[in-house]
């Protein structure tokens, strides 16, 4: 028995632990789990838990669903909302077949086995996420426009408003499980907060954001409001996104810095930008996976529309943030598309592909958009070599199709039945009549 799990079965004891949950998520990044005595626990770490992985999306076909869920014990944390006394712990857990092999349709496989390629190259990958969401009075009722929490704008800082109690307690919750944070605000929409979470190597923080995504509802619930992280829930105000900085270390260097280079950044970062914008079109169905992010993704919406790269330019998918003097080891990029409902384990597994395929072909970083993208026209776009991100879910799945990239990344099951379920998402979306159709066709036709 190693240490981590003498470590977690002698905290079950001295706590008083009564309940252990089995995190994992499906391929949809829907997050999953089982709930076992602390009697089972030393035969789940040895032997695992059997469930059925033809009833969870994407994992195995009826003929073939036995699976096993092995917990992690490096993610054993206590859940602090249940309480100090007889309380309740958490642990993810990585998905293997009977015979021990993992699981090809375990989306935390996916990441790890992208991550192993870029240890391989000799990289660690890390990772730092701006998180939106918004913040809705109760009661939520389907098919209605919700109402926001409060009215307050960009930084505001208010007295009356509940947004900053509701910060205060998230934030408190997400650092007793061991996950830092570093800033957090409202953000510009009314309810709309945002809060960013420290920098870890990309494993660690894809469990990192399915937690903060179960504490934000949790601490919703206790204050009787609704958490959503819907990419776009009002029409008038901005989306929810999860703008990523990303960088690589070899060893501890910043593999993105060189000191003599243009902004700082490096060979291999120019190449590491070159590989998302060469396959930025193929992997947004996975950045950016729903029918409403669509929604977000509009020209001058605060969101990115168009593939290119700028040295603080927030049209831009790709932004070169300003280099701190003195502090190399913070050079980095910061992807803007990404939604803050997309699956982080797929995400990060395809944002990290795409950047070592520009450094395995190094691939040529073409000039920097230092203008406004969105107040360009399409001619000067196309002059510039500008080309737009898919305007649409079905538009995203086309080009996802054909990528090798993204079928070698993925794998074979969880890339075939991602393509099968967005295709009946987008399929059902086009045949469902609008609100805007019945105000804006009906009467006049």
């Amino acid at each position: 028995m190693d240490k981590q799990t003498e470590f977690v079965l002698r905290t079950m004891e001295e706590r008083d632990v009564r309940f252990v949950r089995l995190w994992f998520t499906d391929v949809l990044g829907y997050l999953k789990s089982v709930a076992i005595a602390p009697a089972e626990l030393e035969g789940a770490f040895s032997e695992g838990i059997g469930f059925d992985g033809s009833a969870i999306e994407g994992f195995a076909r009826v003929y073939e669903s036995d699976m096993v869920a092995h917990p992690d014990p490096s993610t054993f944390q206590l859940l602090p909302w249940r309480g100090s006394n007889q309380g309740t712990a958490r642990m993810f857990c990585d998905i293997r077949q009977p015979d021990g092999a993992p699981s090809f349709a375990d989306p935390r496989y996916v990441l790890r086995r992208t991550l192993k390629k870029a240890s391989d190259m000799g990289f660690t990958f890390y990772t730092h996420p701006e998180i939106e969401f918004y913040l809705f009075k109760q009661p939520i009722v389907p098919g209605q426009v919700p109402t926001p929490a409060d009215q307050s704008g960009y930084f505001d800082h208010t007295t009356t408003s509940p947004a900053a109690d509701f910060r205060r307690q998230a934030i408190t919750l997400l650092e007793q499980m061991g996950i830092p944070v570093e800033f957090s605000h409202h953000e510009g929409g009314p309810g709309q907060q945002e809060i960013d979470l420290r920098y870890a190597d990309a494993l660690t923080m894809a469990d990192a954001i399915m937690t903060f995504r179960v504490v934000i509802k949790e601490v919703a619930v206790m204050q009787n409001l609704f958490a959503s992280f819907m990419p776009k829930p009002l029409t008038n105000q901005p989306g929810s996104g999860m703008h990523t900085h990303v960088s690589l270390f070899e060893g501890d260097k910043n593999a993105f810095y060189d000191a003599s280079a243009e902004f700082h950044l490096s060979k291999i970062g120019r190449q590491f930008i070159a590989g998302l914008l060469a396959h930025a079109g193929e992997i947004t169905a996975i950045t950016n996976p729903w029918v409403n992010s669509y929604k977000r993704l509009v020209a001058g919406a605060e969101a990115p529309s168009y593939i290119c790269w700028g040295r603080n330019n927030r049209s831009a998918l790709v932004r070169v943030p300003m280099y701190k003097p003195n502090k190399g080891s913070s050079a980095r990029i910061e992807l803007r598309s990404i939604d803050s409902a997309a699956n982080p384990y797929l995400t990060y597994a395809m944002v990290l592909a795409a950047g070592l395929d520009g450094i395995e072909n190094e691939l040529e970083l073409p000039e920097g958009a230092e203008d406004d993208v969105w107040s360009l026209t399409d001619r000067q776009r196309q002059s510039l070599g500008i080309r737009p991100l898919p305007r649409s879910l079905g538009n995203a799945i086309d080009l996802m199709e054909n990528s090798q990239l993204v079928a070698d990344t993925l794998g074979e099951h969880v890339f075939d039945f991602y393509l099968r379920n967005k295709k009946a998402e987008y399929e059902a979306y086009r045949s469902v009549v609008t609100e805007w159709e019945l105000t804006n066709s009906l009467p006049g036709l």
